[in-house]
């Protein structure tokens, strides 16, 4: 049977309930010395590890997960929620740092912000990631590595070492980014080395638009942020200006596919040609000549409603790698991308609404109504 190993980061996310009514900038909500009332809190577990490995198991893929978290309540709290069964979880703890979290802002009428500390993941290296759970892997997905110290120091050589201990075990490999604090150690790191180090050794890159250009143009991710004024930046990027370019670059750099994520209006897949999907079909079932040269815009789904997109783009990475590794063609690991993510937006966690493939394929072969972009 064909397994995913999903590793990087995890933390437990703290999201305060906020009522449909309250449809206020955040910026006029969050003044010093202002009381705000909400209501209950939900608290998960988040990032990379937790949503993109639990979703690719609920969506029916065998799938390990691997992490560090702290020997605190926080990483006490992690192991009730995601479970200590080692073989599908694997959560090493360290006494070098506490557990990761953040505080999630889901203010309706506002995109969401995120209060985070790192804590553990800032520790996780390529030594951490056993060989036992490589030997039988098919997809080895990473992610997040802005907010893990030591994958984004020394220009990525230790984000470099994890790829290459997955390839020399003959995995399929994915990465995932995080968006990066420009004011932060992160912020300051030369993701343009980083990436060109990193993607010769990486089959699906799965960034978000604005983590991407951040990461390879940072004037053109300023203009954009300005265009936007305060408001979703993919309102301001252009498919032929700004996507189809930085997708290409990384393609440049080695990356077999890469799929950009682009909030709510849908996701774009450039891929590279037939010859770099070879090595590829064997291990699962992928048509090389299908996917070669692949240059795709998917629109997102229409939602049952719309309560929080946090976690939205790990579960639609969730469905596009489980479909992938079942030998999927590109436009239905896209269709099913975009179905798991406007399940995950009707919920306030990440997985509350997901279900599995089965059901979302029964769903898009029904009709499911799309919400036609400005991308077409």
């Amino acid at each position: 049977m064909k397994r995913a190993v999903v590793a990087g980061h995890i933390c437990i996310d703290i999201t305060p309930k906020f009522p449909e009514d309250k449809r206020v900038p955040l910026q006029k909500l969050l003044q010093p010395g202002k009381l705000i009332t909400a209501g209950d809190a939900e608290v998960s577990a988040g990032g990379c590890v937790a949503n993109t490995g639990r979703a690719m198991r609920i969506l029916g893929a065998d799938t390990v997960m691997l992490a560090k978290a702290g020997q605190d309540v926080f990483g006490r709290i992690l192991g009730s929620i995601i479970g200590d069964d080692p073989e599908s979880v694997r959560i090493i703890r360290t006494d070098e740092a506490g557990s990761s979290y953040t505080v999630v802002l889901a203010v309706p009428g506002n995109d969401r912000v995120f209060i985070h500390n790192s804590g553990a993941n800032d520790v996780f290296c390529a030594a951490d990631i056993p060989e036992d759970l490589l030997e039988d892997c098919t997809l080895f997905h990473f992610g997040y590595p802005p907010l893990m110290a030591k994958m984004y120091q020394d220009e990525g050589r230790e984000l470099e070492e994890v790829f290459a201990k997955a390839k020399r075990f003959g995995a399929v490999t994915s990465l995932d980014m995080a968006e990066v604090d420009p004011h932060s150690p992160a912020g300051r790191a030369d993701w343009d080395a980083i990436l060109k180090r990193t993607l010769p050794l990486v089959d699906l890159f799965v960034p978000s638009i604005g983590e991407v250009c951040y990461m390879l143009d940072r004037e053109k991710r300023a203009f954009l942020d300005e265009q936007a004024a305060g408001g979703d930046l993919t309102d301001a990027a252009d498919l032929d200006r700004d996507i189809r370019p930085l997708a290409r670059k990384c393609l440049s750099y080695g990356a077999k596919a890469v799929l950009i994520k682009c909030g709510a209006a849908g996701m774009y897949l450039a891929a590279a040609g037939e010859e770099a999907f070879r090595g590829l079909e064997e291990k699962t079932g992928i048509s090389a000549a299908r996917w070669a040269g692949r240059d795709l815009f998917e629109d997102s789904y229409v939602p049952d409603r719309v309560l929080s997109g946090t976690g939205a783009g790990d579960t639609s990475i969730a469905a596009f790698l489980t479909a992938f590794m079942d030998g999927a063609d590109p436009e239905d690991c896209l269709h099913l991308a975009a179905a798991a993510g406007a399940c995950c937006v009707a919920g306030y966690d990440s997985l509350g609404e997901l279900v599995p493939m089965e059901q979302l394929k029964a769903r898009i072969a029904a009709g499911w109504e799309k919400q036609r972009s400005r991308f077409h």
